[in-house]
C-alpha cells in the first residue's frame, strides 16, 4: 500500500462494505444481489448520519442529495479495478475485482480487533474456504489447548456501523470466521440502519416465496 492508497478510515461506509462484501478475485459479490442492494442502502444512510447530514425522528429519515456511484469510486482511486464483459455481443456484466488489498486488509484489522478475531497470518482475505467445517475453539486436533482470543477493543462509530452493515448482510462471520457471535450482536443492536436492512430484506425473502425471482431483476450498484 503506498502512501496515495486510502486508509480504512478514510473510506465511506457504502464503499467500505462493497470492498468487504466482493470477492478480491473475480470482483462479483459474496451475496445475493438483492442482499448487497439494499445493505447498500442501508449503508448510505449510515454514512449521512455519521456526518450528521440525517437523523431519525421517530419511524422518520430526511435525506438529501443522490446517491454515489461507490464501485466507480473506488475504481478511480486504483481499489478495485472495472471490468466489463459482454455475452452474445448484446448483454454487459460489469465486475470490479479487487487491485489493491491494503484498504480491505485494514478495514479487516479493525473488526477483528472490535469483534475479538484474531489477525489473520497470511494477509489475505479472511472469508473461510468454501465447504470448510467449523474449528473446535476450545482444543486443537493434538489436544492442547487453542490459543485464547485477544481481547475485544471499543471500536469507533464509524467500525461499529460497518459491523453492524455486515452482520445484517449475513457476511460477518464469512469474513471473520472467528468473531464474538455475542460482541458483534451486543455492537449491532440498536443501531437503526442495520435493523432497516433487516427488516428490508425480510419483506424481499417473503415477497420472494410468493414471487420467484423478484429480487434479481434489479442491476448491480454502481
Amino acid at each position: 500500500m503506498n502512501a496515495e492508497t486510502p486508509t480504512a478510515a478514510e473510506l465511506n461506509l457504502p464503499q467500505a462494505f462493497l470492498l468487504l462484501a466482493t470477492n478480491d478475485q473475480d470482483g462479483t459479490p459474496e451475496v445475493p444481489m438483492f442482499v448487497l442492494r439494499t445493505t447498500l442502502a442501508g449503508a448510505i444512510l449510515a454514512e449521512l448520519e455519521l456526518i450528521g447530514a440525517i437523523g431519525l425522528e421517530g419511524k422518520n429519515v430526511r435525506a438529501t442529495g443522490t446517491a454515489p456511484r461507490v464501485y466507480e469510486g473506488m475504481a478511480s482511486r486504483g481499489i478495485v479495478e472495472h471490468v466489463g464483459e459482454k455475452h452474445l455481443g448484446l448483454f454487459k456484466s460489469t465486475r470490479y475485482p479487487e487491485k489493491d488489498h491494503g484498504p480491505e486488509a485494514a478495514l479487516l484489522k479493525e473488526i477483528r480487533a472490535a469483534v475479538g478475531g484474531p489477525p489473520s497470518e497470511s494477509g489475505a482475505s479472511d472469508a473461510a474456504p468454501t465447504g470448510a467445517g467449523t474449528a473446535d475453539v476450545g482444543a486443537s486436533d493434538a489436544g492442547t489447548p487453542a490459543p485464547a482470543k485477544p481481547e475485544a477493543k471499543a471500536p469507533d462509530a464509524r467500525t461499529t456501523a460497518l459491523i453492524a452493515l455486515l452482520q445484517a448482510a449475513g457476511l460477518l462471520g464469512k469474513l471473520v470466521p472467528a468473531a464474538d457471535k455475542i460482541r458483534a450482536s451486543e455492537l449491532a443492536k440498536d443501531y437503526w440502519p442495520s435493523r432497516a436492512v433487516e427488516d428490508e430484506l425480510r419483506m424481499i425473502r417473503l415477497a420472494e416465496e410468493e414471487e420467484p425471482g423478484i429480487s434479481g431483476r434489479k442491476g448491480s450498484p454502481q
